[in-house]
């Protein structure tokens, strides 16, 4: 049996990093993520993961991810008239974050909502690419559980 849901999480993905101390305690360091944008990122997964939930969604099986991270295309790979440039690359390739740690974060922020650990997600699909038209960016993220 599958049980799956789809949702869509707007704003700018953002990569989760490597860790870095931020302080001392006692003489214990206080480690902190190296980029500032994770953390709002996560909680905007989560949230819309939480939201969006179906009803009576069972997460304490092994789990498949489908993750498509959208990005708005740099204004340089525009005309002056808004047209795309036929030099514009057509894979999104630039360095707007490593697709594993695009998805660190996304497997981070659905700990405790779609399933109880990221080390239930057995299986992971993941895209990044530009926004076609006037797509919103964010991520589309489906979750499926498969009953064994």
């Amino acid at each position: 049996m599958f049980n799956s849901y789809t949702f869509f999480a707007p704003g700018k993905p953002a990569p989760q990093g490597s860790k870095k101390v931020h302080r001392y305690i006692k003489g214990r360091a206080i480690l902190g993520e190296s980029s500032a944008a994770v953390d709002p990122w996560r909680k905007v997964v989560a949230g819309c993961a939480r939201r969006l939930q179906p009803e009576q969604w069972h997460a304490k099986l092994p789990v498949s991810l489908t993750l498509t991270f959208v990005f708005a295309r740099p204004k340089a790979h525009f005309r002056a008239n808004g047209e795309l440039k036929g030099s514009a690359p057509q894979h999104c390739v630039t360095r707007i974050g490593d697709l594993d740690k695009l998805c660190r974060a996304v497997c981070d922020a659905l700990t405790g909502i779609a399933y109880d650990d990221d080390s239930q997600v057995f299986s992971l699909h993941a895209v990044r690419r530009y926004a076609v038209g006037s797509e919103s960016h964010g991520a589309h993220i489906t979750i499926t559980t498969i009953d064994v």
